[in-house]
């Protein structure tokens, strides 16, 4: 699992690795399922986490009747069910004790080494782990992890992910828990305090907006029960001086900030410069939505279904030339390309994810806790999103969802406090 993790900055290996996990636990978790025993999870997190993946698959499977595209959907949702056995892999791995120790240590190492990475291209222009990713991939290949264009076009800093894969910000807000919580054991307050202030640093120059949005979440669910709400508050002061010294020596940052400023315009086209084209794409979701109320357009349809519902046909938008990709929130994306079933059936897994955390006890809530907040964060309803059901994103989506099932649900004997 690690494993996979570690090579985001690669997808075509770290699908490989996840292939070969999803493979290794059926021959495992199955064969020891059948034979009566428990010993690698617990039923109760057998089952949610099965429950959990089939209300992100489901609603996949049936948009792809009649979606715009059958056959890509058709293929999507065959792909996908690699997920299944690879999730009850991550929640076996932290079943346990020792299991939690070293898969969330093992996450709170790697968010930890890509911060440094990030913080080091921010003072020298390199991270030093994409130019050695890169320089593996020109000796292997004759070309570079990414084109020309892709490096030209980076406006942001982009880490080991590389200026092809512009998703930093949002990767360590969503993972920035395991990070926070190991700092905060280790070495109390002060810990947290410093790893917020690097991983802060990071998702500023790094992410978009949306990835402020959830580290702002993070630091507040997380931080409120260590330091208290009036020290909180002091933490969000001082970090809102260093948004704005960011502002002044980023160029990228600035221009964010100034785009934002947009929203105080008294007219649509201001928010919509505000929010970079999104209101014309979640327009065209909601014209979907009510074209195909049942089951939506087709996961991963939403390209193909956008000139028809376009609200601003023939005008150039915010985001440039081409069709808009997805639905950019995750609500408007589960309407338009799954419809109201797929909605139903996420919120009917979130429900029971809930249903867990009310019953579980104090122990199993506290062993739960980072898994449970990345997961909250990533989810966030009232935020921006990229696709949920993209390789890459929904892979890091239901990691989250296996990763707070088998630590709410460890084993009866694997029970006891950190």
């Amino acid at each position: 699992m690690l494993a996979y993790v570690a090579l985001w900055p690669a997808p075509g290996y770290a699908e490989g690795v996840l292939v070969l996990g999803a493979l290794l636990a059926i021959v495992k978790l199955i064969g020891s399922r059948f034979r009566g025993g428990s010993q690698l999870l617990s039923g109760a997190a057998w089952a949610l986490t099965s429950v959990l993946f089939f209300a992100y698959w489901l609603p996949e499977l049936v948009s792809s009747f009649d979606a715009v595209d059958p056959g890509r959907a058709l293929r999507e949702a065959a792909a996908d069910l690699r997920y299944l056995p690879f999730l009850w892999l991550v929640a076996s791995a932290v079943a346990n004790q020792r299991g939690r120790r070293n898969t969330l240590g093992g996450l709170a190492i790697i968010v930890g080494v890509w911060t440094v990475d990030a913080l080091l291209q921010a003072l020298t222009g390199t991270s030093p782990l994409f130019f050695g990713i890169d320089t593996i991939k020109q000796a292997i290949s004759g070309h570079g992890m990414c084109t020309a264009i892709e490096v030209a076009g980076r406006d942001r800093l982009s880490g080991v992910l590389g200026p092809c894969n512009l998703k930093l910000g949002l990767v360590l807000a969503s993972l920035s828990p395991f990070a926070l919580y190991a700092m905060s054991r280790r070495f109390g307050i002060a810990g947290w305090l410093l790893g917020a202030t690097a991983i802060g640093v990071v998702v500023v120059l790094a992410g978009s907006r949306a990835s402020w949005i959830t580290y702002a979440l993070v630091l507040v669910l997380s931080g409120w029960r260590l330091l208290g709400w009036k020290k909180l508050l002091g933490v969000f002061a001082f970090g809102a001086v260093m948004l704005v010294v960011l502002g002044i020596v980023s160029p990228d940052v600035r221009q964010r900030l100034e785009r934002t400023t947009h929203v105080l315009a008294a007219n649509e086209a201001g928010v919509d410069r505000a929010l970079s084209g999104r209101t014309r794409i979640w327009g065209a979701a909601l014209c979907m939505a009510g074209h195909h109320p049942i089951n939506g357009v087709g996961a991963r349809g939403f390209r193909e279904a956008f000139p028809e519902c376009d609200p601003q046909s023939g005008q150039v938008a915010q985001w440039g030339e081409g069709p808009a990709l997805h639905a950019h929130q995750i609500v408007l994306e589960i309407l338009s390309e799954t419809g109201v079933f797929g909605l139903l059936l996420w919120l009917a897994g979130g429900a029971l994810a809930w249903r867990a955390w009310r019953f579980a006890d104090a122990a199993a809530r506290r062993r739960a806790r980072p898994a449970m907040l990345a997961l909250v964060v990533t989810v966030f309803p009232l935020n921006t999103h990229l696709a949920f059901y993209s390789t890459f994103w929904g892979g890091l989506t239901l990691l989250l969802a296996a990763l707070y099932a088998g630590s709410l649900l460890a084993l009866p004997d694997a029970a006891e406090q950190k």
